[in-house]
């Protein structure tokens, strides 16, 4: 670690028990394993701290600190101290930690006051869903009296429910008028940014320390999204010129392992770039759910060649999973370089449709002799790119604090014309040229998924 030039900034996030403190932390340090979040009362007993760094060098020291739970009993006692203590409010609550009551009945705002009274600014920490009590506005006139600056921090204001002009009319009252809403679930788009620029602006002495965290924060999220795209574009390549040889005088059963085998690779190549899309934001592995994952073992439950999956994600496309006791198998055949097309005999095959494959089979031994070799369809492919581009959209609009997985109810949908752009930049890997140019197809991919990420969905 560089040498320090400058103290470093001591920020503590305070507030009535389950209004959030930990659940902001966990979104502003980009962890989910910061701290513990339940929705019992009093989950945080003691102070936590937790450093940022920037550049090498430690600018921050954020403090998670009990949650307050006597504030209106405490504020009635000190009120009793007020004359003696009119101009001088952290002489009264060095005073009041002093008091054998600090180490008793009110330990766990003892613990807060001392961490406040060390600190160079507070986040109060208010669930906007609350009504405003009595008691949060006796917690904020005790809080005003260790002299410290106090940014008020609406939380869980995504909730319909939210009390949010109510809370800043209140703040109002207190004289506290910079007053910020941000979601730790679901931070609005620029609120990390405006959060920290409210900061500066009740804290000026850090103005330089916070505007280079926000450059890094920055220049992070743009490396998270394009290492993301990176991820999928190779994901593309792979699972595109992927294939497998059948021998023409291979059974039935034997054909249809085959196909299974292949499929299995394609699910286990796409589970890989969700993890590692999943890693890059931070997140875990079961942190995404694409409509149904086993969220206890981090595994596909839905299927990516099931006829409704196909269906679900390649619909607008234009392809079309249709009808037909093929269709929608999501793998190809190739004889002798030529496609059967989407849902071919194999892939019915894979599907339990014997009746079709012994149909479709019987014609294809009658007309074509020679190696088989599976390959991915159109539409399997589109669906692979389209909900991983879904996956970072939505890991860009999430907060750490969230306990629920990801849900892909709805798809990042394509148009025909972008699912055959994405054809077309695959087509040298789709149909086996010889030597490829894999760096100039990954460059082209990822300037499409940037287009495809941007566009409406």
């Amino acid at each position: 670690m560089t040498e320090q030039t400058s103290a470093i900034v001591q920020l503590a996030v305070v507030g009535h028990t389950n209004a959030g403190k930990t659940s902001l932390l966990r979104t502003l340090l980009y962890t989910r394993e910061f701290g513990e979040v339940a929705t019992r009362p009093s989950t945080t007993r003691s102070v936590v701290a937790q450093g940022v760094w920037v550049e090498g060098r430690q600018l921050f020291s954020f403090y998670d600190t009990p949650g307050l739970e006597s504030g209106s009993e405490l504020f009635a006692e000190l009120e009793q101290q007020q004359e003696q203590y009119r101009h001088d409010g952290p002489a009264q609550i060095r005073a009041f930690l002093q008091s054998p009551a600090a180490d008793a009945y009110y330990a766990q705002e003892a613990k807060v006051l001392r961490q406040l009274l060390q600190s160079d600014a507070a986040f109060y920490v208010i669930d906007s869903r609350d009504p405003v009590l009595p008691k949060y506005q006796d917690e904020l006139h005790i809080l005003a009296r260790c002299g410290r600056p106090l940014l008020p921090v609406l939380n869980f204001t995504a909730s319909a429910n939210n009390r949010v002009e109510e809370w800043r009319s209140a703040l109002a009252k207190l004289g506290l008028h910079v007053v910020v809403a941000f979601d730790s679930v679901a931070p609005p788009e620029g609120g990390e940014r405006y959060l920290l620029q409210s900061l500066a602006t009740v804290l000026p002495s850090a103005e330089r320390e916070i505007q280079q965290l926000i450059s890094q924060r920055e220049q992070e999220r743009q490396q998270r999204v394009a290492q993301s795209l990176t991820v999928i574009a190779e994901l593309l390549m792979d699972v595109a010129a992927q294939h497998a040889s059948i021998a023409s005088d291979a059974s039935e059963a034997q054909q249809c392992r085959a196909v299974e085998t292949f499929q299995q690779q394609i699910r286990a190549r796409e589970q890989h770039a969700t993890h590692a899309i999943l890693a890059r934001f931070a997140f875990l592995p079961e942190d995404a759910l694409f409509d149904h994952l086993d969220a206890a073992a981090g595994r596909w439950q839905d299927d990516l060649f099931d006829q409704a999956t196909l269906k679900a994600w390649g619909k607008d496309t234009g392809f079309g999973v249709g009808a037909g006791a093929a269709a929608g198998a999501g793998v190809d055949v190739l004889v002798g370089g030529l496609s059967l097309g989407l849902g071919t005999a194999l892939g019915a095959a894979a599907g339990g449709l014997y009746q079709s494959w012994r149909h479709l089979g019987r014609k294809l031994q009658e007309r074509i002799q020679g190696q088989r070799v599976l390959h991915i369809d159109a539409v399997a492919l589109v669906t692979i790119a389209a909900r991983q581009l879904y996956l970072v959209q939505q890991l860009s609009q999430r907060g750490h604090a969230a306990t629920t997985a990801v849900n892909i109810s709805e798809q990042h949908r394509f148009s025909k014309a972008q699912a055959q752009q994405l054809e077309k930049h695959l087509q040298p890997l789709l149909t086996r040229a010889p030597d490829p140019d894999r760096n100039a197809i990954r460059r082209d991919l990822e300037h499409l998924l940037t287009q495809l990420l941007a566009a409406p969905a």
